[in-house]
């Protein structure tokens, strides 16, 4: 499986066996270490647990079961998704997906990421809306989420499909339309932004109060020139030297152009309708 942030996580298909319960067809391996360590090959009778009674997970191979010449697990090094390289940077347990946005599997999960619950939170896009309009070329990243809810084109084709009609394309504009609005933290949370995960986002809005001071600070670490803000956040508690380095070695953005405009608004004149 391929993550938003192009982690590759290892998935075991399993014949179907009932663990506590409920049928399990397949079950984590974590990371490409946890597969060596483990030793588990293709072809291997295995011993299952599901994890705090919710993920299945592979315990041990059954050694006396193996069949005869099972070679060891080759961890891909390009991704299986869109075939660019997948690396494994120093440190780090995951190999990763160098695609980016090219991946279509990263589209799609930084798409489910943006609109869940826990950051815009947009009601009628669950993940078969977020594949189907994607496979059309309608939506590629999160701003055309919100160029869709005002292109009558494209709402007028889904008026016309089966499972749609005009009250579910009406319910899933007024989700889109509602979420126009929304909390810093939230925001920030949603970028996806490699280990910036709920806590560090609310630490961050609550820092800096407004977006146009978040990514000024930024765009001013990244050029070599930090803020006193920036500065104090860095030496105190709660954020680490890694994510103040990832967030100062991101591309500056482009000039805001409307610097004084609330996020809300942002989004409006972006996208006029």
């Amino acid at each position: 499986q391929v993550g938003r942030t192009g982690s590759l996580t290892p998935v075991a298909r399993l014949h179907p066996v009932t663990v506590g319960g409920v049928v399990v067809r397949n079950a984590t391996l974590h990371n490409e270490d946890e597969i060596v360590r483990k030793d588990v090959r293709i072809g291997d009778t295995v011993t299952l647990q599901r994890a705090g009674d919710v993920i299945p997970q592979i315990v041990d191979v059954v050694r006396d079961k193996r069949p005869p010449n099972a070679p060891p697990f080759v961890f891909p090094t390009v991704c299986p998704v869109c075939g660019s390289e997948a690396v494994r940077e120093d440190g780090e347990a995951r190999r990763r997906c160098t695609g980016g946005l090219i991946c279509g599997a990263q589209i799609i999960e930084r798409l489910k990421h943006f609109v869940g619950r826990k950051a815009f939170d947009i009601e009628g896009l669950g993940e078969r809306q977020l594949i189907a309009f994607h496979e059309r070329g309608w939506l590629n990243e999160p701003a055309d989420i919100f160029r869709l809810a005002r292109d009558e084109e494209k709402l007028a084709i889904l008026r016309a499909e089966d499972g749609y009609g005009d009250t579910s394309v009406g319910n899933l504009v007024a989700g889109i339309n509602a979420r126009r609005t929304i909390a810093l933290d939230r925001l920030i949370f949603s970028l996806g932004i490699r280990e910036i995960g709920q806590q560090t986002s609310l630490l961050l809005a609550r820092h800096f109060g407004t977006w146009q001071a978040f990514a000024s600070a930024g765009s001013d670490a990244a050029s070599g020139i930090p803020s006193p803000a920036w500065m104090q956040l860095a030496q105190g508690p709660g954020i680490s030297s890694r994510v103040m380095t990832l967030l100062a070695t991101t591309d500056v953005a482009v000039a805001d152009p409307w610097p004084d405009a609330p996020v809300d608004q942002k989004i409006a004149l972006s996208f006029p309708g």
